[in-house]
């Protein structure tokens, strides 16, 4: 028999289209680690100030204080000794080195929460997504409903035009939408 006589760490990523409910999800997972007394940190970059400039928020206005951070090697300055999770939001608009620090992290023992849009408006891969879905060992994908016909949605439409890929924004700049009915506009 095999005992691990240390601890272990490992890494959840959360993806899906805007309106699938990620940061609900993220924010479930928080609370429940709450409840088992474990100590935890929420950062979300700094560019994302849609509903709040601190706290990550859900479209369905669910709430959490976290830190805004613009470089993820900022994670390490909030690192504390009894820290057991590590939760990050909005990874997409991260620099590639996200991915190097979430490995980083787990290899250190923590669980690290990881959520994110995993393609961009047009339905290509978004940001360092496909990297950080690779090396995870836990992936939930979590689908919207299609605000055309009502059918699971994966995608997410830009409803305004914008030739930039990253555009923050909620309602007033995007849908879920389906495959059959997302389109592309530049």
């Amino acid at each position: 028999m095999n005992i691990i006589n240390q601890k272990t760490g490992w890494m959840e990523v959360i993806c899906g289209s805007m309106f699938s409910g990620k940061t609900e999800e993220l924010i479930r997972r928080i609370r429940r680690a709450q409840y088992a007394k474990q100590a935890f940190v929420v950062f979300k970059p700094a560019i994302d100030n849609r509903y709040d400039e601190k706290n990550i928020v859900s479209h369905s206005h669910m709430v959490e204080p976290s830190i805004p951070i613009s470089r993820p090697d900022e994670i390490y300055q909030h690192l504390a000794d009894d820290l057991k999770i590590v939760a990050i939001d909005e990874a997409q608009f991260f620099d590639p080195s996200i991915v190097d620090v979430c490995n980083d992290l787990a290899d250190r023992g923590l669980r690290v929460i990881v959520a994110g849009l995993d393609q961009d408006y047009r339905g290509k891969p978004f940001g360092s997504m496909p990297q950080l879905l690779a090396v995870a060992e836990y992936v939930t994908k979590n689908l919207a409903i299609c605000v055309k016909c009502g059918n699971p949605a994966n995608r997410t439409q830009r409803t305004v035009h914008q030739g930039e890929q990253i555009l923050v924004g909620s309602t007033e700049a995007y849908e879920a939408r389906c495959r059959n009915c997302h389109e592309v506009l530049d």
